[in-house]
């Protein structure tokens, strides 16, 4: 419901929440929010394509390097330690926080 009202994504919410509120090891809740993200985002994108609103190539054109990302993200996590992953994740929500301010 945040991520939607605040228009950010899911993972900005809920890691916070799993973390501060539910003590979640930073790894976890990480990978936790990933897992949630699956059903919802498959939700969404159901409904909105059956409403005509996706762009199906875009959406490949996105997605397919988002997965590589992903698979580079997940090998450079394993090298860094939760303390530094905190750190770095509450600096993207700063700078994610800046930007909505900015016009």
């Amino acid at each position: 419901m945040f991520a939607s009202l605040f228009g950010v994504g899911g993972g900005i919410v809920m890691v916070p929440l799993l973390i501060g509120l539910l003590a979640y090891d930073a790894r976890v809740a990480t990978a936790t929010s990933l897992a949630a993200i699956i059903f919802t985002a498959t939700v969404g994108a159901a409904t909105h394509g059956v409403l005509g609103n996706v762009d199906w190539v875009t959406a490949v054109l996105v997605g397919v390097p988002a997965m590589a990302g992903l698979n580079v993200g997940l090998a450079i996590k394993e090298r860094i330690s939760t303390r530094t992953l905190t750190y770095a994740f509450a600096a993207l929500l700063v700078a994610v926080a800046v930007r909505m301010l900015l016009p």
